[in-house]
């Protein structure tokens, strides 16, 4: 969108600013095309109604909840399919913890047996 303007520097002549001198300046020059080019879409949004920026930021937070909601059941259905693939594959290999269930780690329920 931003486009460079041109160099002017009347002060640039043969070795009257350094290399990094003229990049600075033409790092201002930038910031201040930038800065015109915010001050000019302030300017436009400060003329739109109130109401019509309220409805589509609404419509804008609507979207953003769907699309929060769609990542969540998206990683949320990634964890379970690894989740189940890790314990089809302890199934498999007979080296399963004994069907202990969900939620518990392998050598959780060891201790218990030990003591009593």
């Amino acid at each position: 969108m931003s486009t460079t303007p041109p160099h002017h520097s009347p002060v640039s002549g043969p070795g009257l600013l350094t290399p990094l001198e003229q990049e600075i300046l033409d790092e201002y020059t930038r910031l201040l095309h930038n800065m015109n080019n915010l001050s000019t879409s302030i300017a436009a949004i400060s003329g739109t109604p109130t109401a019509k920026i309220l409805d589509s930021l609404r419509g804008l937070e609507r979207k953003t909840g769907l699309v929060f909601t769609l990542l969540k059941a998206s990683v949320y259905s990634m964890v379970l399919q690894q989740q189940l693939d890790v314990e089809g594959r302890e199934g498999e290999g007979g080296g399963g913890d004994g069907g202990e269930g969900y939620g518990k780690e392998k050598g959780e329920g060891e201790d218990e047996s030990r003591l009593g």
